[in-house]
């Protein structure tokens, strides 16, 4: 019998994710998966999981379980609580846990999700390649929607011994309230006008409260188009920056639709990703470009990075 665990109550948002549903979305359907990627694989790699295996996305707060069977787990991402048998443990390093033990993810008050990964990862039903929640259309995770009290999920078969794992926290990104991201040019840069351009590059900008992991919609100063916003629809990728009629940026992330019909001014380095997943409502982005050449050098810098921290 596979390891289980049960939901008591679940937090705010909580969902199923892995790293996203790929090679679907020529049929209209999203990727998905973990919004901050870089916690995800940190999570399942406390527990010796392959980083893509499924994990729980708790957004601001999160869940209370019953541990139904001997297992071990893990937690990183933002800052929070985290109690086990109400003691507190510590995040960033795995947990071994004994069936009738109960742990307890609490607000999180740096950042704004945590990720919880179990040993063997969660063991839902693979829905196009993927275990992640599409909540929209219901697809994936735990019947395609966000966990509720009395659901018991199971965990995968996992054959390494436990041995006590922890994190070399001084290489962790740093979680801030205003973040400078990087960012490369849009496939639509030349549809703006120079100080369209040079607005989004000199301005501070706020997340809205009109944002989830769709996109977050910006407040700040309009950005100028030449023509205006409409385009023939073409495919949007993870991080992309659309300006619509308003000249406010709308950064598309995990759950995004596969084609759009505004222009992109640039595009979130994926890199820099994890960091947007992390940011939350009241929040400020200053961005930065770079050329892409220095995108793939800071993209396998932190690979390297992943993989030096586990101690």
């Amino acid at each position: 019998m596979r390891p289980t665990f049960k939901i008591i109550t679940p937090g705010l948002f909580t969902t199923v994710q892995d790293l996203g549903r790929y090679g679907f979305q020529q049929y209209g359907m999203p990727v998905s998966g973990a919004m901050d990627t870089f916690s995800h694989k940190v999570a399942n790699l406390l527990v010796d999981n392959p980083v893509d295996f499924a994990t729980i996305e708790c957004t601001f707060n999160g869940p209370e379980i019953e541990i139904l069977s001997d297992t071990y787990i893990a937690v990183a991402g933002g800052e929070t609580s985290l109690l086990i048998n109400n003691q507190e443990a510590d995040s960033y390093r795995n947990h071994k846990l004994h069936k009738g033990d109960m742990v307890k993810v609490g607000n999180i008050t740096t950042g704004c999700r945590v990720y919880m990964a179990f040993a063997g990862g969660i063991d839902v039903p693979v829905v196009m390649n993927s275990r992640s929640t599409y909540t929209r259309a219901k697809v994936g995770g735990y019947h395609g929607r966000p966990l509720k009290p009395g659901d018991i999920l199971s965990i995968g078969p996992h054959s390494k011994p436990f041995r006590k794992l922890q994190i070399r926290k001084e290489l962790l990104p740093q979680l801030t309230q205003n973040q400078t991201i990087r960012v490369i040019g849009g496939t639509e840069v030349n549809s703006f006008l120079f100080e369209g351009v040079k607005t989004i590059l000199t301005s501070s900008y706020t997340i809205t409260n009109k944002s989830d992991r769709m996109g977050y919609r910006l407040e700040g100063p309009a950005i100028s188009h030449t023509e205006g916003p409409d385009i023939i629809s073409s495919g949007i990728c993870n991080g992309a920056i659309q300006i619509p009629g308003d000249g406010k940026p709308i950064i598309m992330l995990a759950d995004r639709q596969t084609v759009g019909g505004y222009t992109k001014i640039a595009n979130v380095i994926t890199a820099d990703l994890p960091l947007i997943g992390q940011m939350k409502p009241g929040d400020t982005i200053q961005f930065e470009q770079i050329h892409l050449e220095e995108a793939h050098k800071v993209l396998l810098d932190q690979t390297k990075t992943l993989h030096a921290i586990i101690k």
